[in-house]
Parts: structure tokens; sequence; C-alpha cells
């Protein structure tokens, strides 16, 4: 199977949120996929496609000025929204997605940020970032971009994220 790694296209979105919606198991805000991508028309992000033989395998996006204050502050940019079809993970094509999104930062930053849930259904994430030399930035976990308060307690849902920092000099 030849992959292919580029960013989307303008056109594309629709095929792209029709796509998503049809082998994900769940589906994305609507327009979702046209909001990312007029992002990355005003320079504020980049939504790379996976393919193979024009099937749409999976996607990620660079926000080139994160949200999250330990990124922002150091102007580090952060991949975000990773997935890969479930019927084709575990074939390299999150390694392909996350070498290109560091390619492209690599070229305007030293290091690429990341941040991931803490519960179950993004172990595979925790595993591939932590193999890929992504490390945690020293700032522990955060809920909703604000750090989290010792004793307090927080929903265990998407908005609770450690974050990690990779080096991409050689």
């Amino acid at each position: 199977m030849m992959i292919c790694v580029r960013p989307a296209e303008r056109d594309e979105a629709p095929w792209l949120q029709a796509s998503f919606d049809a082998v994900m198991g769940w589906k994305k805000p609507s327009a979702y996929f046209q909001s990312v991508i007029e992002r990355g028309a005003a320079g504020e992000s980049l939504l790379l496609i996976a393919l193979a033989d024009s099937k749409y395998l999976g996607h990620c996006k660079i926000l080139w000025r994160s949200a999250y204050p330990g990124f922002r502050e150091k102007d580090i940019p952060e991949i975000q929204d990773l997935n890969v079809r479930p019927n084709y993970r575990r074939r390299g094509i999150g390694g392909r997605l996350l070498a290109e999104a560091e390619t492209r930062i690599a070229a305007r930053s030293s290091l690429a940020g990341i941040g991931f849930g803490l519960y179950a259904d993004y172990g595979a994430a925790q595993r591939l970032y932590i193999k890929r030399g992504y490390i945690p930035d020293g700032r522990g976990a955060h809920y909703g971009g604000e750090a989290v308060v010792p004793g307090a307690s927080y929903p265990l849902d998407d908005n609770l994220a450690l974050y990690l920092v990779k080096s991409l000099q050689a």
C-alpha cells in the first residue's frame, strides 16, 4: 500500500468531513474540516492528510500558535487531532503523519509539542508519542488549558491532558 501524506486542499473539506464521519465510528462537528482548512489559509494551522489510492486513512493538524500556555509562551507549534482509521491502525500511518508534521515544524521551530488525554482511549497515542521521543513538558496535567490544582477533582474527559515536547534538532 502506497501511503501519501500531504497538506489538505481547500476543496477537499467536504470529502474529508464525509470520509471521517463514515469510517471513524464517531463524527466531527459539522464543517470541522472546512474550519481547519480556512485557518490554514490564514496561516494559523496546517492540516495534513494520509491517503492511499485516494482513500482517506487519517489526518493531524499543526497549530502554529498553540492555545496551551506552556507552548504559546515558548512559541512551540502544537500537533493536534491525530486520527487514523481504525482498520488501518498499527501500520505506521500515525507515525508517517507525525514525521511529516515534525518536518514541517522543524522549518520554523526546534521543538514540537503535543498533548494527550489521560484515559485508555488515548493509550495508543500515549505510547506512540513516547516512542517517538516526546517527553512531558514538566508543567503537569492541565484541564481545559489550565493547570490542575492539587487536591481538586476534575472530570476524566478529553479536557484533562498532559503535554509533551520533542526536540527536533539533530
